[in-house]
Formats: C-alpha cells, sequence, structure tokens
C-alpha cells in the first residue's frame, strides 16, 4: 500500500509539472442588478480587502470607474447589447462612445478590455450579424484614441455557442453562426492580438443531466492537477467517485467537466484554424441556493438532498477554480500550456435577477449585500506556495463536514486529517467528544482541529469537498477543553470497583482525601471512593483518551458528578 502511495504522489506530481505550463489572474464579475448593494466607493476597499485584482463590469458606469482610479485593479468594461447596433452602423458613435467610456478615465481607472455585446447569439440573436462590425469599429476606436495596444476588444459568448461538446474533441461552433460570425470573429480576435471569452457553467448541465454526470466531475473535485499537492491530489483520487472521463478519439482523460468544456471550445476553434487563439473565462460560477426555474434542471433541484444548488457545493467550485489560477494551472488536457484568466460569477447575490428569490440567479455571489461572505475563499494565496493563514484579527471561524457527501468519504476524510496533523484523540472511546458517535460529528471535530492547527489558513478545509468553513460556531460544537469527569460504573460490581479503586491508587492517583477522617471519606462507599480515585488519575493524566476506562469500571460525565459534599475537580 505505502508503494502505491509513492506511486501515486509521484504519478500525481508529475501531472502538476505539465499543468503548470498555464498562467492567468482571477477576477470577479460586478454585476449590479439588485437595490440593496453598498455603493461602488464601499465595494472598491471589499475588493482591495480580498485581494481582488480584476473586474469584469456590464456596463461603463461613471461612478463606479471613478471609484476604481488609482487603485491598481483591472477593469474590463462593456459596452451593453443595446449599443451593438449603433456602434456598428457609425464609427462616430463608436468613437463617441471609447472617448467617453474607456479614455476618459485612463490611465487612473485601469482599464484593460472592452466586452462588446453581451452573450448577443443567446440573448439577442437579432444582432448576430452586427457584432463583429461593432467589435471592429470599438477597437478602430481605441487605435484612434491610442489606446489599441493596452486596451483589448472581446465579446463574452455563452457556452451554448458550441454542438457536439462531448466528447471535447468533437467540439464544434453552431452551424448558424460559425462561419457567418465566430470565423469572422477570430479572425478579428486574432489580428488585435485579443481573446475569445467564453461564459461556461459546469452547474447548468450537471443540473440537466445528473443521471450521467458525477457531482464530483461537475466541481471538479478530482482533478489532482487543481490541488495545490500532490498530496491533496492523492486525497481527492482517493476519496471521491471520479475516475475521470475519457475522450476516447485522443486518449485525454478529463476529472473536470470545467476542463472537458474549456477544450471543447478550444477543438471548435482549432476547426476554424485558430489552434493557438487564446479564451479566457469571461464567466463561471456556482449558485448557494435557489432552484432554476424551468427544465429538468428545476425538478432535479426540487429533489431535496440532492440539491446541488448548496454553500458546501458552491464553496467547492469556487475555490477548486481559484485555486487552480492562483497556483498557476489554467492549462486544459487538450492545451496543457493556455495562459487563462478567469472571472468569477459573481461579486454580490443580486435580488432583482431572475425569477424571484428562489431563483439560482440570484446567489451566485461571493458575498452578500451587507459584505459578508457567503462561503470562504481567498483571492490572496497560492495554493502551490504553502499559503498564508488568517490574521489574528480575522473573523473567527470553524471547518464543518459536509454531510452530503456521504459517511465513506467522510470516514476517508477523517481518517486522512487525524494521520496528517488533527488531534483526534478527544474523538476517541470515552473521551470528551466521541460523543455524539457519528461520522460527521467526528469529522467535524477532526476537520476543524486540523484547519485550527493550519492557522486557518485557505485551502485547509475542504477535504476534497467533505468539508466547508462556517462564520457560527456549529450547533452541538464539542471543544476537548470542555470540563469533564470520570466516575464509576456502579453497574459492575463492589469487587471490580475495589480492584480498580486499588491499581488507580497505585498508580498515580491521589488517594489522601478519601482515607477515614479526609475530606472526601464520606459517603464511604464502593461507588464514591472508586470515583474519586478514578477522577484524580483521569484529571493527573491530562484527561487523555483511555485514561478513564479501568476495563470497564469508568466512564466520562460532562456534568459536575455529585458525590456527597465532596467536589471532584476538573482540569478544564
Amino acid at each position: 500500500m505505502a508503494a502505491l502511495a509513492r506511486f501515486l504522489v509521484t504519478v500525481l506530481a508529475a501531472a502538476l509539472a505539465t499543468n503548470v505550463a498555464g498562467a492567468g489572474e482571477v477576477g470577479v464579475n460586478y454585476g449590479r442588478v439588485a437595490n440593496d448593494l453598498p455603493d461602488p466607493g464601499a465595494v472598491v476597499n471589499l475588493l482591495k480587502q480580498n485581494g481582488i485584482t480584476m473586474v469584469k463590469l456590464y456596463d461603463a458606469n461613471p461612478k463606479v470607474l471613478a471609484s476604481l482610479a488609482n487603485t491598481g485593479i483591472k477593469v474590463m468594461v462593456m459596452l451593453p447589447n443595446e449599443e451593438v447596433a449603433a456602434a456598428a452602423a457609425d464609427p462616430a458613435y463608436a468613437l463617441r462612445w471609447a472617448r467617453a467610456s474607456v479614455a476618459a478615465y485612463r490611465p487612473a481607472t485601469q482599464i484593460h478590455a472592452v466586452a462588446v455585446g453581451n452573450e448577443v447569439f443567446d440573448s439577442r440573436p437579432d444582432l448576430n450579424a452586427k457584432l463583429v462590425p461593432a467589435m471592429t469599429n470599438v477597437q478602430a476606436a481605441l487605435a484612434q484614441l491610442g489606446l489599441a495596444d493596452a486596451v483589448k476588444v472581446t465579446t463574452p459568448v455563452a457556452f451554448s455557442a458550441v454542438t457536439d461538446s462531448y466528447p471535447p474533441s468533437s467540439g464544434r461552433f453552431r452551424d448558424d453562426i460559425a462561419q457567418t460570425v465566430m470565423k469572422p470573429m477570430l479572425t478579428f480576435l486574432k489580428r488585435t492580438g485579443s481573446y475569445l471569452t467564453i461564459n461556461i457553467y459546469p452547474f447548468l448541465a450537471y443540473a440537466d443531466h445528473p443521471d450521467q454526470i458525477s457531482l464530483d466531475y461537475a466541481l471538479g473535485n478530482a482533478n489532482p492537477g487543481e490541488r495545490g499537492d500532490a498530496t491533496a491530489g492523492l486525497l481527492g483520487a482517493a476519496l471521491l467517485e471520479n475516475n475521470g472521463v475519457r475522450d476516447d478519439d485522443t486518449g485525454l482523460v478529463y476529472y473536470s467537466l470545467l476542463d472537458a468544456q474549456l477544450d471543447a471550445t478550444y477543438y471548435a476553434m482549432d476547426d476554424l484554424g485558430f489552434p493557438s487563439l487564446r479564451a479566457y473565462l469571461g464567466e463561471t460560477g456556482h449558485p448557494s441556493g435557489g432552484r432554476r426555474h424551468g427544465g429538468r434542471g428545476r425538478r432535479h433541484l426540487m429533489a431535496g438532498d440532492d440539491d446541488v444548488a448548496t454553500v458546501a457545493n458552491a464553496h467547492a467550485y469556487i475555490n477548486n477554480v481559484i485555486n487552480r489560477v492562483l497556483a498557476g494551472n489554467t492549462g486544459t488536457p487538450h492545451r496543457p500550456g493556455a495562459d487563462m484568466d478567469v472571472y468569477i460569477f459573481a461579486l454580490f447575490n443580486e435580488n432583482e435577477k431572475g425569477a424571484g428569490a428562489d431563483d439560482v440567479e440570484q446567489h451566485f455571489g461571493l458575498f452578500y449585500p451587507n459584505m459578508q461572505k457567503v462561503y470562504d475563499f481567498d483571492f490572496h494565496h497560492s495554493s502551490g506556495g504553502g499559503g498564508g493563514g488568517s490574521s489574528g484579527g480575522a473573523k473567527a471561524s470553524w471547518c464543518a463536514a459536509n454531510a452530503a457527501v456521504g459517511d465513506s468519504r467522510l470516514q476517508a476524510a477523517l481518517d486522512w486529517a487525524c494521520g496528517h496533523g488533527a488531534d483526534c484523540s478527544a474523538i476517541q472511546p470515552g473521551a470528551a467528544c466521541y460523543e455524539p458517535n457519528t461520522k460527521l460529528a467526528h469529522a467535524s471535530y477532526a476537520f476543524n482541529d486540523y484547519y485550527q492547527r493550519k492557522g486557518r489558513a485557505s485551502g485547509t478545509c475542504d477535504f476534497s469537498g467533505a468539508a466547508y468553513v462556517v462564520y457560527q460556531a456549529p450547533a452541538n460544537t464539542c471543544s476537548a477543553k470542555a470540563a469533564s469527569w470520570c466516575v464509576a460504573n456502579t453497574a459492575v460490581g463492589d469487587a471490580r470497583l475495589q480492584a480498580a479503586l486499588d491499581w488507580a491508587c497505585g498508580n498515580g492517583a491521589d488517594c489522601g482525601a478519601i482515607q477515614p477522617g479526609a475530606t472526601c471519606f464520606d459517603p464511604d462507599t464502593k461507588a464514591a471512593h472508586a470515583s474519586y480515585a478514578f477522577n484524580s488519575y483521569y484529571q493527573r493524566k491530562g484527561r487523555a483518551a483511555g485514561t478513564c476506562d479501568f476495563a470497564g469500571a469508568a466512564s466520562v460525565v460532562y456534568q459536575p458528578p455529585k458525590i456527597g459534599s465532596c467536589v471532584l475537580p476538573s482540569r478544564a
């Protein structure tokens, strides 16, 4: 077994060496379809506090752009769909827009890209023929303003533009846009040194086909290249029901649906003759609640325990994406050296999106509108570099087990945590936190102990999706530091109590207080004297696991025992 583990670590380390060739940055989409969001100045402070260095906007709002001045945060602004036709028809219109929305704010506001339209093929197909002309005119306007090198023009394309995406090597653009729009667009992007922007949500594919796609594959939980080290990758491979998906046409194996969908996009670009053009992720995310409105996905998400739109799953997916980008692992099986920027969707939960409060569209945010995190994430660290923990003034947090993964995965993660630094003595039989004796309770204890010992560093509460960070102490949280006592088990009878009592007094217990005339001699019973001796031994041994047993003659309790007027001490 040890030899197998060494072999797997070697293989995973080699995989890491292959994948780190890519590089990129990770940012966020700052949408404002809500009536309860903080003002832009507060939002900019939030971005800076959380190490977020790149944002994509859905317009060119003057107040937002002014607030981003002199921050060093890179900004992608957007020419909205409503203005695409005008920009396509009139170069002068495009110039006025570029001057007012880009040049007016640079260089103080670091605008580095312009998105022309947003998912036009899906939301405004009537603009399909006007999209590339609009991009061309905006780029020409930037060139006229001396900004063509500093500011690139692109357009976000929904993944629905790719058809036949399984297996990935069959990826092609839809017939209605491939030659008429995509090929001219890719030609433009290559000529101007820009990149395709693709929006990909593995969550949607999983919600539509839960019987064909594993949740771990959709979350990217088992791709060792997305972990910061080979050990974590080995843990993922051991824990997760994700053996990868093989593309029989290429022999490539995928452990992440995101990688498969990215490669389907790359193959579609190859098919049109652009094998080296870059593609960036304009949007990717996972909802922390709600349901899809319409279609099979909604029925699946209403099935209760199988609901994929959860805080735990959003935490797993988003952290997998952030960690891989910060570690430089932006390559895919087809393009292992790909350089890719990624924008997480979205910065906030937005309460005016979708069909109502239960719509997943309102639950993609990293933050609530009050600027509290929905779940833990970290844009500061590099997961391959031994990351930083929470500062001394950081908000209190705990690592809790994710019941949704099931007992077998919890047990595997629990075993790993206990073997890699967590102090699990308190959850051994008879110890302070053994009860409740459930996988969930024991795993939460072990995960949290590991997390706290690692300084609450980013990535130390994941266990391949078996855990997530919370900001309120979980109900029934057990602490090994809580007071506990060792008392006699009267069911074993006086003879066994006497034998255990004699052993305790002869092996370290201080039994002076139960001698005739001493403070705890009364009540003069075997049970009372044994309880005193057993508890003395237990406390002197630091309440270590196994020190309150005495061959079944004793047990641990967590309420102060009453033995006449004698008070049994606890070292808590």
